[in-house]
Protein backbone atom coordinates (compact mmCIF):
# COMPACT_ATOMS: atom_id res chain seq x y z
CA UNK A 1 0.00 0.00 0.00
CA UNK A 2 1.38 3.34 -1.19
CA UNK A 3 1.20 6.56 0.77
CA UNK A 4 -1.74 8.05 -1.48
CA UNK A 5 -3.94 4.92 -0.68
CA UNK A 6 -3.34 5.64 3.04
CA UNK A 7 -4.48 9.09 2.57
CA UNK A 8 -7.37 8.01 0.57
CA UNK A 9 -8.43 5.05 3.10
CA UNK A 10 -11.59 5.14 4.71
CA UNK A 11 -11.65 6.61 8.33
CA UNK A 12 -13.24 2.76 8.99
CA UNK A 13 -10.52 0.55 7.39
CA UNK A 14 -7.66 3.39 9.38
CA UNK A 15 -9.97 2.39 12.62
CA UNK A 16 -9.44 -1.01 11.90
CA UNK A 17 -5.43 -1.05 10.81
CA UNK A 18 -4.65 1.31 13.52
CA UNK A 19 -6.41 -1.40 16.18
CA UNK A 20 -4.09 -4.25 15.20
CA UNK A 21 -1.23 -1.46 14.57
CA UNK A 22 -1.50 -2.96 11.01
CA UNK A 23 -0.37 0.86 10.53
CA UNK A 24 -0.12 3.04 13.77
CA UNK A 25 -1.66 6.32 13.74
CA UNK A 26 1.30 8.33 14.04
CA UNK A 27 2.52 6.41 10.22
CA UNK A 28 -0.84 7.75 9.35
CA UNK A 29 -1.08 11.21 10.65
CA UNK A 30 2.53 11.87 9.48
CA UNK A 31 2.03 10.22 6.33
CA UNK A 32 -1.35 13.01 5.46
CA UNK A 33 0.99 15.45 7.38
CA UNK A 34 3.78 14.87 4.75
CA UNK A 35 1.35 15.44 1.80
CA UNK A 36 -0.72 18.43 3.20
CA UNK A 37 2.60 20.18 3.53
CA UNK A 38 2.79 19.39 -0.17
CA UNK A 39 -0.91 19.70 -1.74
CA UNK A 40 -1.84 22.59 0.69
CA UNK A 41 -0.07 25.15 -0.85
CA UNK A 42 -1.95 24.37 -4.28
CA UNK A 43 -5.56 24.33 -2.78
CA UNK A 44 -5.46 26.35 -0.07
CA UNK A 45 -7.43 23.80 2.47
CA UNK A 46 -6.26 24.30 5.48
CA UNK A 47 -5.96 27.90 7.09
CA UNK A 48 -4.53 26.60 10.65
CA UNK A 49 -2.71 23.13 10.43
CA UNK A 50 -1.55 21.61 14.04
CA UNK A 51 0.58 19.12 13.34
CA UNK A 52 2.55 18.91 16.65
CA UNK A 53 -0.66 18.41 18.51
CA UNK A 54 -1.77 15.96 15.81
CA UNK A 55 1.45 13.93 16.15
CA UNK A 56 1.10 14.18 20.31
CA UNK A 57 -2.75 12.60 19.74
CA UNK A 58 -1.45 10.14 17.45
CA UNK A 59 1.23 8.85 20.05
CA UNK A 60 -1.35 8.71 22.79
CA UNK A 61 -3.52 6.93 20.78
CA UNK A 62 -1.19 4.26 19.88
CA UNK A 63 -0.10 3.86 23.31
CA UNK A 64 -3.34 3.43 24.83
CA UNK A 65 -3.23 0.08 22.15
CA UNK A 66 0.09 -0.54 23.13
CA UNK A 67 -0.55 -0.81 27.02
CA UNK A 68 -4.09 -2.74 26.25
CA UNK A 69 -6.40 -0.69 27.21
CA UNK A 70 -9.69 -2.22 26.96
CA UNK A 71 -11.70 0.32 25.60
CA UNK A 72 -10.84 1.60 22.07
CA UNK A 73 -13.23 4.54 20.89
CA UNK A 74 -14.63 4.68 17.77
CA UNK A 75 -12.21 7.20 15.70
CA UNK A 76 -9.35 5.80 17.47
CA UNK A 77 -6.30 7.80 16.22
CA UNK A 78 -8.00 8.88 13.21
CA UNK A 79 -7.03 11.79 11.65
CA UNK A 80 -9.94 14.83 11.38
CA UNK A 81 -10.00 18.38 10.35
CA UNK A 82 -12.72 21.14 11.85
CA UNK A 83 -14.31 24.04 9.58
CA UNK A 84 -12.35 27.65 10.92
CA UNK A 85 -15.74 28.51 12.90
CA UNK A 86 -15.68 25.43 15.19
CA UNK A 87 -13.60 26.19 18.38
CA UNK A 88 -11.29 23.74 19.73
CA UNK A 89 -9.46 24.86 22.77
CA UNK A 90 -5.96 26.69 22.15
CA UNK A 91 -6.62 27.41 18.77
CA UNK A 92 -7.19 30.29 16.61
CA UNK A 93 -10.34 30.54 15.44
CA UNK A 94 -11.29 33.07 12.82
CA UNK A 95 -14.37 32.71 11.12
CA UNK A 96 -12.73 33.80 8.06
CA UNK A 97 -13.45 37.37 9.19
CA UNK A 98 -10.08 40.03 9.46
CA UNK A 99 -11.73 41.05 13.09
CA UNK A 100 -10.93 37.57 14.55
CA UNK A 101 -7.70 36.68 12.70
CA UNK A 102 -5.76 36.53 15.95
CA UNK A 103 -8.69 35.20 18.30
CA UNK A 104 -7.79 31.97 20.27
CA UNK A 105 -10.48 29.79 21.18
CA UNK A 106 -10.82 29.63 24.80
CA UNK A 107 -12.99 26.39 25.39
CA UNK A 108 -13.84 23.39 23.11
CA UNK A 109 -17.24 23.25 20.89
CA UNK A 110 -19.43 20.50 22.31
CA UNK A 111 -18.97 18.61 18.84
CA UNK A 112 -15.03 18.74 19.40
CA UNK A 113 -15.36 17.49 22.56
CA UNK A 114 -17.11 14.71 21.75
CA UNK A 115 -14.65 13.69 18.78
CA UNK A 116 -12.05 14.27 21.20
CA UNK A 117 -13.78 11.98 23.20
CA UNK A 118 -13.96 9.30 20.59
CA UNK A 119 -10.12 9.82 19.95
CA UNK A 120 -9.58 11.80 16.67
CA UNK A 121 -6.30 13.46 15.73
CA UNK A 122 -6.80 17.14 14.86
CA UNK A 123 -5.27 18.18 11.90
CA UNK A 124 -5.99 21.59 12.10
CA UNK A 125 -8.50 23.85 11.03
CA UNK A 126 -10.13 24.39 7.38
CA UNK A 127 -10.86 27.72 5.40
CA UNK A 128 -14.03 29.58 5.03
CA UNK A 129 -15.77 32.39 3.95
CA UNK A 130 -16.24 35.32 6.53
CA UNK A 131 -18.98 33.88 9.19
CA UNK A 132 -19.79 30.90 6.85
CA UNK A 133 -22.03 33.50 4.63
CA UNK A 134 -21.79 32.79 1.11
CA UNK A 135 -21.60 29.59 -0.91
CA UNK A 136 -17.70 30.02 -1.95
CA UNK A 137 -14.84 29.79 -0.25
CA UNK A 138 -12.74 33.08 0.30
CA UNK A 139 -11.85 35.84 2.91
CA UNK A 140 -9.46 38.19 3.44
CA UNK A 141 -7.45 36.82 5.65
CA UNK A 142 -6.34 33.33 3.79
CA UNK A 143 -7.56 34.18 0.20
CA UNK A 144 -9.77 31.24 -1.56
CA UNK A 145 -9.65 28.05 -1.81
CA UNK A 146 -9.24 26.05 -4.86
CA UNK A 147 -11.66 23.30 -6.24
CA UNK A 148 -8.88 19.82 -6.57
CA UNK A 149 -10.95 18.78 -9.70
CA UNK A 150 -9.75 22.07 -11.44
CA UNK A 151 -7.61 24.71 -9.54
CA UNK A 152 -9.42 27.44 -11.59
CA UNK A 153 -13.00 26.71 -10.13
CA UNK A 154 -14.32 27.27 -6.93
CA UNK A 155 -14.08 24.30 -3.79
CA UNK A 156 -18.19 25.83 -3.43
CA UNK A 157 -18.73 27.00 0.76
CA UNK A 158 -19.06 27.74 3.09
CA UNK A 159 -17.28 24.25 4.53
CA UNK A 160 -15.07 24.94 0.90
CA UNK A 161 -11.67 24.55 2.58
CA UNK A 162 -12.62 21.22 4.33
CA UNK A 163 -14.21 19.56 1.66
CA UNK A 164 -11.56 20.55 -0.71
CA UNK A 165 -9.04 18.77 1.78
CA UNK A 166 -11.22 15.64 1.95
CA UNK A 167 -11.36 15.44 -1.60
CA UNK A 168 -7.26 15.72 -2.02
CA UNK A 169 -6.66 12.89 0.27
CA UNK A 170 -5.34 15.87 3.22
CA UNK A 171 -8.17 14.30 5.66
CA UNK A 172 -10.42 11.34 5.93
CA UNK A 173 -13.07 13.02 8.23
CA UNK A 174 -14.24 16.38 7.69
CA UNK A 175 -16.51 18.53 10.42
CA UNK A 176 -18.49 21.35 8.76
CA UNK A 177 -21.75 23.00 9.49
CA UNK A 178 -24.69 23.73 7.25
CA UNK A 179 -27.08 27.15 6.95
CA UNK A 180 -28.16 27.28 3.33
CA UNK A 181 -26.14 24.29 2.21
CA UNK A 182 -22.25 24.68 3.68
CA UNK A 183 -22.04 21.03 3.54
CA UNK A 184 -23.76 20.06 0.95
CA UNK A 185 -22.53 22.76 -1.53
CA UNK A 186 -18.73 21.67 -1.65
CA UNK A 187 -19.67 18.43 -1.10
CA UNK A 188 -21.52 18.43 -4.20
CA UNK A 189 -18.57 20.65 -6.33
CA UNK A 190 -15.73 18.25 -4.57
CA UNK A 191 -16.87 14.78 -5.05
CA UNK A 192 -17.82 14.19 -1.83
CA UNK A 193 -20.48 12.91 0.52
CA UNK A 194 -21.94 15.09 3.40
CA UNK A 195 -25.03 15.07 5.16
CA UNK A 196 -26.75 17.74 7.10
CA UNK A 197 -28.88 16.23 9.67
CA UNK A 198 -32.16 16.61 11.47
CA UNK A 199 -31.89 20.22 13.28
CA UNK A 200 -31.16 19.25 16.93
CA UNK A 201 -29.48 16.37 16.34
CA UNK A 202 -26.08 17.81 17.18
CA UNK A 203 -26.11 20.32 20.02
CA UNK A 204 -24.67 23.83 18.89
CA UNK A 205 -24.90 27.54 20.45
CA UNK A 206 -25.95 29.31 17.54
CA UNK A 207 -29.28 30.51 18.88
CA UNK A 208 -27.37 32.11 21.81
CA UNK A 209 -25.67 34.48 19.48
CA UNK A 210 -27.58 34.34 16.24
CA UNK A 211 -31.20 34.37 17.69
CA UNK A 212 -33.83 32.45 15.50
CA UNK A 213 -31.32 32.36 12.07
CA UNK A 214 -29.79 30.02 14.26
CA UNK A 215 -32.18 27.49 13.99
CA UNK A 216 -31.08 26.92 10.28
CA UNK A 217 -27.94 25.75 11.55
CA UNK A 218 -26.68 22.12 11.93
CA UNK A 219 -23.00 20.48 11.83
CA UNK A 220 -22.58 17.75 9.75
CA UNK A 221 -19.15 15.40 8.10
CA UNK A 222 -17.87 15.52 4.91
CA UNK A 223 -16.19 12.29 4.17
CA UNK A 224 -15.60 10.11 0.92
CA UNK A 225 -17.10 7.30 2.27
CA UNK A 226 -20.79 6.72 3.74
CA UNK A 227 -20.29 4.72 6.35
CA UNK A 228 -17.51 7.07 7.48
CA UNK A 229 -20.61 9.75 8.16
CA UNK A 230 -22.87 7.12 9.96
CA UNK A 231 -20.09 6.93 12.19
CA UNK A 232 -18.81 10.32 12.89
CA UNK A 233 -22.84 11.17 13.80
CA UNK A 234 -22.94 8.07 16.29
CA UNK A 235 -20.14 9.91 17.68
CA UNK A 236 -21.64 13.85 17.48
CA UNK A 237 -25.92 13.23 17.91
CA UNK A 238 -27.43 13.52 21.61
CA UNK A 239 -29.09 16.17 23.73
CA UNK A 240 -26.90 18.59 25.97
CA UNK A 241 -28.44 21.53 27.60
CA UNK A 242 -26.02 23.83 25.94
CA UNK A 243 -28.60 23.46 23.37
CA UNK A 244 -32.48 23.64 24.27
CA UNK A 245 -33.02 22.39 20.80
CA UNK A 246 -30.85 19.60 21.11
CA UNK A 247 -32.76 15.82 20.84
CA UNK A 248 -31.76 12.99 22.62
CA UNK A 249 -29.25 10.15 21.54
CA UNK A 250 -30.83 7.72 19.56
CA UNK A 251 -31.31 4.25 20.78
CA UNK A 252 -29.98 3.13 17.31
CA UNK A 253 -26.75 3.33 15.71
CA UNK A 254 -26.41 4.80 12.58
CA UNK A 255 -23.49 2.87 11.71
CA UNK A 256 -24.85 -0.24 12.46
CA UNK A 257 -28.13 0.45 10.57
CA UNK A 258 -25.67 0.48 7.33
CA UNK A 259 -25.98 -3.16 7.26
CA UNK A 260 -29.61 -3.34 6.56
CA UNK A 261 -31.09 -2.41 3.27
CA UNK A 262 -34.97 -1.10 3.31
CA UNK A 263 -37.08 -3.56 1.48
CA UNK A 264 -39.42 -1.23 -0.06
CA UNK A 265 -39.38 2.35 -0.75
CA UNK A 266 -41.11 4.90 -2.26
CA UNK A 267 -38.65 7.53 -3.75
CA UNK A 268 -40.07 10.73 -5.55
CA UNK A 269 -38.01 13.07 -7.24
CA UNK A 270 -38.10 16.80 -8.70
CA UNK A 271 -35.74 18.83 -10.64
CA UNK A 272 -38.00 22.35 -10.02
CA UNK A 273 -38.64 22.87 -6.02
CA UNK A 274 -40.66 25.93 -7.97
CA UNK A 275 -37.62 28.48 -8.06
CA UNK A 276 -35.30 26.82 -10.77
CA UNK A 277 -34.16 29.67 -13.20
CA UNK A 278 -32.32 26.98 -15.15
CA UNK A 279 -30.52 23.91 -14.73
CA UNK A 280 -27.39 22.69 -16.28
CA UNK A 281 -28.05 20.17 -19.00
CA UNK A 282 -24.98 17.69 -17.70
CA UNK A 283 -26.35 17.94 -14.05
CA UNK A 284 -30.10 17.12 -15.06
CA UNK A 285 -28.94 14.18 -17.06
CA UNK A 286 -26.53 12.75 -14.93
CA UNK A 287 -29.22 13.05 -11.52
CA UNK A 288 -32.32 11.80 -13.61
CA UNK A 289 -29.77 8.34 -14.52
CA UNK A 290 -28.87 8.41 -10.92
CA UNK A 291 -32.41 7.98 -9.87
CA UNK A 292 -33.26 5.34 -12.38
CA UNK A 293 -30.71 3.13 -10.24
CA UNK A 294 -32.58 3.15 -7.52
CA UNK A 295 -34.80 0.80 -9.43
CA UNK A 296 -32.43 -1.85 -9.08
CA UNK A 297 -33.50 -2.50 -5.42
CA UNK A 298 -37.32 -3.11 -6.39
CA UNK A 299 -37.99 0.45 -5.22
CA UNK A 300 -40.57 2.72 -6.64
CA UNK A 301 -39.20 5.89 -8.11
CA UNK A 302 -41.86 8.73 -9.17
CA UNK A 303 -41.69 12.18 -10.17
CA UNK A 304 -42.89 14.00 -7.21
CA UNK A 305 -45.45 17.25 -6.87
CA UNK A 306 -43.68 19.05 -4.36
CA UNK A 307 -43.96 22.44 -4.83
CA UNK A 308 -42.69 24.87 -2.26
CA UNK A 309 -44.57 28.09 -3.69
CA UNK A 310 -47.67 26.46 -2.95
CA UNK A 311 -49.99 28.74 -0.90
CA UNK A 312 -50.91 28.96 3.05
CA UNK A 313 -53.27 30.07 5.20
CA UNK A 314 -52.66 32.69 8.15
CA UNK A 315 -55.58 34.96 10.06
CA UNK A 316 -54.48 37.18 7.75
CA UNK A 317 -56.01 35.21 4.59
CA UNK A 318 -54.14 33.32 1.99
CA UNK A 319 -50.32 33.18 2.06
CA UNK A 320 -48.45 33.13 -0.84
CA UNK A 321 -44.94 31.73 -1.39
CA UNK A 322 -43.14 33.89 -3.95
CA UNK A 323 -39.61 32.91 -3.49
CA UNK A 324 -38.15 30.81 -1.02
CA UNK A 325 -35.00 31.75 -1.71
CA UNK A 326 -36.05 35.05 -0.46
CA UNK A 327 -37.80 33.74 1.94
CA UNK A 328 -34.54 32.34 3.54
CA UNK A 329 -32.29 35.12 2.77
CA UNK A 330 -34.71 37.69 4.70
CA UNK A 331 -34.06 35.70 7.71
CA UNK A 332 -30.36 35.11 7.02
CA UNK A 333 -29.66 38.50 5.95
CA UNK A 334 -31.37 40.06 9.33
CA UNK A 335 -29.77 36.91 11.83
CA UNK A 336 -25.92 37.74 10.28
CA UNK A 337 -26.64 41.10 9.99
CA UNK A 338 -27.67 41.91 13.99
CA UNK A 339 -25.11 39.34 14.83
CA UNK A 340 -22.24 40.91 13.39
CA UNK A 341 -23.71 44.59 14.14
CA UNK A 342 -21.44 45.61 16.66
CA UNK A 343 -18.45 43.85 14.12
CA UNK A 344 -19.82 45.85 11.26
CA UNK A 345 -19.67 49.17 12.84
CA UNK A 346 -16.26 48.78 14.82
CA UNK A 347 -14.42 47.10 11.76
CA UNK A 348 -16.59 47.78 8.85
CA UNK A 349 -13.42 48.84 6.54
CA UNK A 350 -11.18 45.88 6.75
CA UNK A 351 -14.83 43.37 6.60
CA UNK A 352 -15.13 41.30 3.25
CA UNK A 353 -17.70 43.75 1.28
CA UNK A 354 -20.03 41.47 0.45
CA UNK A 355 -20.64 40.34 3.73
CA UNK A 356 -21.22 44.03 4.90
CA UNK A 357 -24.03 44.27 2.17
CA UNK A 358 -25.74 41.47 3.48
CA UNK A 359 -26.15 42.98 7.15
CA UNK A 360 -26.98 46.05 5.76
CA UNK A 361 -30.08 44.43 3.79
CA UNK A 362 -30.81 42.90 6.99
CA UNK A 363 -31.04 46.44 8.74
CA UNK A 364 -32.89 47.52 6.30
CA UNK A 365 -35.81 44.75 6.87
CA UNK A 366 -39.04 45.93 8.94
CA UNK A 367 -40.62 43.70 11.83
CA UNK A 368 -43.39 42.61 9.48
CA UNK A 369 -40.87 41.62 6.80
CA UNK A 370 -39.40 39.55 9.67
CA UNK A 371 -42.69 38.15 10.34
CA UNK A 372 -43.84 37.23 7.08
CA UNK A 373 -40.61 35.36 6.37
CA UNK A 374 -41.18 33.19 9.58
CA UNK A 375 -44.76 32.27 8.57
CA UNK A 376 -43.97 31.51 4.81
CA UNK A 377 -41.20 29.30 6.52
CA UNK A 378 -43.64 27.86 8.00
CA UNK A 379 -45.74 27.53 4.62
CA UNK A 380 -42.29 25.37 2.68
CA UNK A 381 -42.15 23.52 5.99
CA UNK A 382 -46.07 21.93 5.30
CA UNK A 383 -45.21 21.81 1.70
CA UNK A 384 -41.82 19.29 2.19
CA UNK A 385 -43.87 17.36 4.98
CA UNK A 386 -47.17 16.69 2.45
CA UNK A 387 -44.23 15.39 0.27
CA UNK A 388 -43.48 13.06 2.75
CA UNK A 389 -46.56 12.08 3.10
CA UNK A 390 -46.59 10.10 0.05
CA UNK A 391 -42.75 9.41 -0.29
CA UNK A 392 -40.05 7.75 2.00
CA UNK A 393 -37.30 10.02 0.06
CA UNK A 394 -36.72 13.40 -1.95
CA UNK A 395 -34.20 13.24 -4.45
CA UNK A 396 -33.21 16.69 -6.38
CA UNK A 397 -30.09 17.51 -7.44
CA UNK A 398 -27.89 19.28 -4.98
CA UNK A 399 -26.61 22.01 -7.26
CA UNK A 400 -27.72 23.44 -10.51
CA UNK A 401 -24.40 23.63 -12.33
CA UNK A 402 -21.20 22.01 -11.76
CA UNK A 403 -18.44 24.02 -10.19
CA UNK A 404 -18.05 27.57 -11.44
CA UNK A 405 -15.10 30.24 -11.70
CA UNK A 406 -12.98 31.43 -8.95
CA UNK A 407 -13.49 35.04 -7.93
CA UNK A 408 -17.17 35.35 -7.84
CA UNK A 409 -19.33 34.45 -5.14
CA UNK A 410 -22.52 33.49 -8.15
CA UNK A 411 -21.70 32.84 -11.97
CA UNK A 412 -23.08 35.33 -13.93
CA UNK A 413 -24.00 32.63 -16.62
CA UNK A 414 -24.95 28.95 -16.73
CA UNK A 415 -24.60 26.99 -19.63
CA UNK A 416 -24.09 30.17 -21.97
CA UNK A 417 -27.11 31.71 -20.38
CA UNK A 418 -27.17 35.01 -17.85
CA UNK A 419 -28.61 34.02 -14.91
CA UNK A 420 -29.46 36.12 -11.31
CA UNK A 421 -27.55 36.17 -8.41
CA UNK A 422 -27.83 32.64 -6.45
CA UNK A 423 -29.20 30.69 -9.46
CA UNK A 424 -27.19 28.04 -8.83
CA UNK A 425 -27.90 26.85 -6.15
CA UNK A 426 -31.95 26.59 -5.70
CA UNK A 427 -32.19 23.35 -3.98
CA UNK A 428 -30.17 23.06 -0.56
CA UNK A 429 -31.70 25.80 1.76
CA UNK A 430 -35.18 25.14 1.90
CA UNK A 431 -34.12 22.23 3.94
CA UNK A 432 -32.49 24.25 6.44
CA UNK A 433 -35.69 26.21 6.78
CA UNK A 434 -37.99 23.03 6.91
CA UNK A 435 -35.24 21.20 9.22
CA UNK A 436 -35.01 17.88 7.48
CA UNK A 437 -31.78 15.73 7.05
CA UNK A 438 -30.67 16.18 3.44
CA UNK A 439 -27.02 14.71 1.96
CA UNK A 440 -25.22 15.30 -1.12
CA UNK A 441 -23.51 12.18 -2.94
CA UNK A 442 -21.63 12.15 -6.20
CA UNK A 443 -23.91 11.00 -9.17
CA UNK A 444 -21.74 11.80 -12.44
CA UNK A 445 -19.06 14.27 -13.73
CA UNK A 446 -19.35 16.87 -15.87
CA UNK A 447 -17.71 17.06 -19.63
CA UNK A 448 -15.03 19.35 -17.93
CA UNK A 449 -14.29 16.32 -15.25
CA UNK A 450 -16.23 18.18 -12.20
CA UNK A 451 -17.92 16.00 -9.96
CA UNK A 452 -21.95 16.65 -10.18
CA UNK A 453 -23.94 15.93 -6.92
CA UNK A 454 -27.20 14.08 -6.40
CA UNK A 455 -29.14 15.45 -2.87
CA UNK A 456 -31.25 13.03 -0.87
CA UNK A 457 -33.94 14.11 1.82
CA UNK A 458 -35.40 12.40 4.29
CA UNK A 459 -38.20 12.10 6.76
CA UNK A 460 -37.58 14.57 9.97
CA UNK A 461 -35.20 12.32 12.43
CA UNK A 462 -34.60 9.76 9.55
CA UNK A 463 -31.24 9.72 8.88
CA UNK A 464 -31.28 6.16 8.78
CA UNK A 465 -33.10 5.72 5.64
CA UNK A 466 -30.92 8.32 4.17
CA UNK A 467 -28.23 7.06 4.84
CA UNK A 468 -28.75 3.66 3.80
CA UNK A 469 -30.21 5.21 0.24
CA UNK A 470 -27.03 6.74 -0.17
CA UNK A 471 -25.31 3.82 1.24
CA UNK A 472 -27.21 2.02 -1.84
CA UNK A 473 -26.19 4.28 -4.03
CA UNK A 474 -22.47 4.04 -3.59
CA UNK A 475 -22.50 0.48 -3.65
CA UNK A 476 -23.89 0.49 -7.52
CA UNK A 477 -22.16 4.15 -8.18
CA UNK A 478 -19.23 3.78 -6.45
CA UNK A 479 -16.81 7.36 -7.03
CA UNK A 480 -13.96 6.66 -4.91
CA UNK A 481 -11.86 5.58 -7.64
CA UNK A 482 -11.34 9.01 -9.15
CA UNK A 483 -9.10 11.12 -7.50
CA UNK A 484 -7.53 14.75 -8.13
CA UNK A 485 -4.69 15.32 -10.19
CA UNK A 486 -1.68 17.47 -8.76
CA UNK A 487 1.48 18.66 -11.14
Amino acid sequence: MNKEDICYMSACEMRDKIKTQELTSQEITEIIIERIEKINPIINAYCTTTFDLAREMAKKADNAIKKGEKKIELLHGIPTSFKDNIDVKGIRTTFGCKAFENYIALEDDIAVKRLKEAGVVILGKTNMPAFGYKGVTDNLIFGATKNPWNLEKTAGGSTGGGAAATASGLSPLTQGSDGGGSIRIPSSFCGLFGIKPTFGRIPQTSMRIEGNMGTYVQKGPLVRYVKDAALMLDILVGADDIDRYSLPKPTYSFYDALEERPKKLKIGYVIDLGNLEIIHSEVEKSVLNAVKKFEEFNWSVEKSKINLLSSGKTLRGKLIVENYGSTWYTIWSYGIGYFIKPIVEQYGDILDQGLVQLAQDGFQLTAEDIYLAEIKREAIYDSVCNHFKEFDILITPTMACPAFELGVSSPPKIEGKEVTRGAYSPYTHPFNMSGHPAASIPCGWSSEGLPIGMQIIGKRFDEVTVLQVSKAFEEVAPWQDKKPIFN
